[in-house]
């Protein structure tokens, strides 16, 4: 088979599997968060039903303002990578933001928060070569990529098993360094771990934390500090990383830790020494972003009950909703082939835009519609997204794949 050939069998392989992507081309519209204009099959607008901007706050005046301020003031670029040229005051005033909402010494800005978990995992291991990571069995694809990076030995344990990290942590050398890397909320299933349990096995066995907050951070605790924060643990998490681009509404990543790890980070993490930094129209928008949600907890409230009201409804209608216990919604489809069906069906008949989650996202035969309700959805928008669901679930049915 000849080179081309190898790509055009790859594409086609997914395509049989039923779960090749196809992007939705939509264009956001200022100020009328969740619709968008559709310029793709369907109405001229829908409503958006699986976006990250969890807050709605990529069209808050306030962050456009200090961005379209920021970008006027400064230009459209940074200039360079932070160690020449593109480090700028807005960067300084955002990681000390960053630092004060988890309540740490210091943050390090990244260009999005898959690199800040592969270049921090990744820079560990540079530091600590002898280091053991712990890593849950769940954890997200740029965490993986860190901790195999870091080339240190790798241990998984299950999902939220604490019997089976502390039968880990038991039986490793007590002499090397450990490190456990988990999430607090799991983005497709929309469950929480067990943050305080872990820092206590942390602490009986010398080992280190990583907490990835991305799905969180903005969301919960008083000050949107996330779930280390609502459940008052942040103080005793060693690295906390999190992102700009979803409750914030704005696109970067970054990490809290002392002075010294950060530090460490930032001389040694190839993610972030040779990448431009982020320019400052993001930079302004995002430290507007952070410094707004932190003052309005009536977001938080406010996403809750969207939130819990969308389950309600999903429950009393009899819809295949599965279990979560955050803002994340999943409804069960169980086949790539009736997802894209059921999707295809929103969209076109219904103006509603869910992008359906496929594998390797998520295991085969847990494919899903994964719904992200803000504080944003009305009553009227659920009713007419539940109503809707009954429709195509009705209308479709799962299609047996063979996997290759």
């Amino acid at each position: 088979m000849s080179a081309a050939g190898a790509f055009t069998d790859a594409v086609n392989r997914v395509r049989s599997e039923g779960r090749y992507r196809v992007f939705a081309d939509l264009e956001r519209i200022a100020g009328r968060f969740p619709v968008a204009r559709n310029h793709g099959p369907g109405p001229d607008e829908v409503v958006v039903w699986c976006s990250n901007d969890y807050l709605g706050q990529g069209q808050n005046k306030t962050v456009i303002e200090a961005g379209v301020s920021a970008i006027r003031k400064m230009g459209s670029g940074s200039g360079g990578t932070r160690n020449i040229s593109g480090s700028h005051h807005l960067h300084v005033e955002l990681e000390a933001e960053l630092a004060s909402l988890h309540g740490k010494e210091a943050a390090l800005l990244f260009t999005s928060g898959y690199v800040s978990n592969s270049a921090t995992l990744s820079t560990i291991g540079k530091i600590l070569p002898d280091c053991i990571i712990f890593t849950d069995e769940l954890n997200h694809a740029s965490m993986i990529e860190g901790i195999r990076f870091s080339k240190c030995e790798k241990r998984i344990f299950q999902h939220n098993d604490l019997h089976d990290l502390e039968v880990q942590l038991k039986y490793a050398d007590h002499d090397r360094p450990k490190l456990i890397a988990f999430e607090s909320v799991y983005s497709m299933d929309g469950d929480i771990a067990p943050i305080a349990a872990i820092c206590d096995l942390a602490e009986k066995y010398g080992a280190m934390t990583y907490l990835d907050e991305v799905h969180a951070v903005g969301m919960y605790g008083p000050n949107g500090g996330g779930i280390s924060e609502r459940d008052n643990v942040a103080g005793r998490i060693t690295i906390i990383e999190g992102t700009l681009a979803k409750a914030f509404g704005c696109m970067g990543g970054y990490i809290a830790a002392s002075s010294d790890i950060v530090d460490a980070i930032r001389s040694f993490a190839s993610g972030f020494i040779f990448t431009t930094s982020i320019p400052p129209v993001v930079a302004g928008a995002a430290l507007a972003s952070v410094r707004y949600v932190r003052e309005h907890d009536e977001l938080r409230v406010r996403h809750q009950n969207r939130a819990e009201r969308l389950k309600a409804l999903l429950r009393n209608a009899g819809l295949p909703l599965m279990a979560s216990s955050t803002h994340v919604v999943p409804v069960f489809a169980g086949c790539p082939v009736r997802a894209k069906q059921m999707t295809d069906m929103l969209m076109t008949d219904h103006g509603i835009y869910v992008q359906p989650i496929n594998y390797p996202t998520v295991p085969r035969g847990t494919e899903r519609l994964r719904l992200t309700p803000t504080p944003f959805h009305d009553d009227a928008m659920m009713d007419e997204l539940v109503n809707a669901l009954c429709e195509v679930y009705a209308a479709t049915a799962p299609v047996s794949i063979a996997a290759e």
